[in-house]
Order: structure tokens, then sequence, then C-alpha cells
């Protein structure tokens, strides 16, 4: 079976942090929820996650992810690269199907199983089916306008959700 039907896209702009998700989970051809929650305010309210990939498995990893944190001071850079070195050595979590976005105000990450912690270049992070289609409308909507972070991240999933049809316009937006 093939899940698939997640967008998340992460915008930084003018001191504010913006994580959007569609809510499409399709199984195979057939869209089996619509509402979907895919991102979330962290423990402590100022770190944010989303994911794409499997459920349960991105809930596992963000109880692992939280307790880094906590066990870091709230250091999101430190706590991402203890997880991932986790992730990629543990004979459980290795296993673990999900890509993760953490953002706070000043960090944004994207984080893999097979190693990646990584911060990207400007000021957007995207993953998931739609991921590439969010990302370019991101990047132009940062270039070309002055909306906000929040609008932008909104609207960049709009569009991802006009081109694949494993995104909807179910969108949770968390913003810092």
């Amino acid at each position: 079976m093939d899940f698939r039907g997640t967008t998340i896209v992460a915008v930084r702009r003018d001191g504010q942090v913006a994580l959007a998700g569609d809510g499409q989970v399709s199984l195979e051809d057939t869209i089996v929820k619509s509402r979907a929650r895919k991102v979330q305010r962290m423990p402590g309210g100022q770190v944010l996650g989303g994911f794409a990939g499997s459920v349960a498995d991105a809930m596992t990893l963000f109880d692992k992810f939280n307790g880094k944190l906590e066990a870091k001071h709230g250091n999101v850079r430190m706590a991402a690269v203890e997880l991932v070195k986790e992730w990629r050595t543990d004979r459980y979590l290795r296993h673990l199907q999900a890509m993760l976005i953490v953002a706070n105000a000043d960090t944004l990450l994207l984080l893999s199983g097979t190693g990646e912690v990584l911060e990207p270049d400007e000021n957007v992070v995207a993953v998931g089916s739609g991921g590439n289609y969010a990302l370019a409308a991101a990047k132009a909507l940062l270039q070309f306008t002055s909306l906000s972070a929040e609008e932008i991240a909104r609207e960049a999933l709009r569009i991802a959700a006009s081109i694949c049809v494993y995104t909807n316009e179910e969108i949770t937006v968390e913003v810092l």
C-alpha cells in the first residue's frame, strides 16, 4: 500500500515563521482523509514541526525530537543533529518512513532518516508529494511580493493544491 498526500512548507520573513500543511491523506488512488493535521507547535511553544510520510513514524520522531530539544535546552539545531544521528543508527528508528521540518524564529531545518539536517539557503523549505510545487511558489512569493510569512505559506499550499492531486486546500498553519 502506498500512502501519499502531504505537502508541508515553512517560510521565514521579517521575524515571523509560518509552517503550513495540507490535510489530504491518500491510500493508492483513494483519498482516505481530507483534514489531517500534519503541523504542530512543539511543547514549550517556541518550535514548530511538520511531517511528510507515515503518521505513526512521524509522531515517534517528534516525541524523540522533543526529548532532544529538552536535553539541549531548546537549541533546535543541536536537537536536530542528535535526533538524526539516533534515527540513522538505531536499529528500530532507521526503518521509520518520514521527513520532518522543524523551525523556530531563527532556524528552518529539514530532517531525514538518511542523515540529513539541511538548512535551506533561502528562507523556505518544503517536503511531500506537492513539496516542490509549494517550494517554487513560496520562493517566487518571497522574492516578488511583500506578503507575510503566513500569507506566503498559505498561498504556496493553495498553488501546490492546484497542481498536485495528492494535495488539498484544507490548510493548517502555525506561526511563530
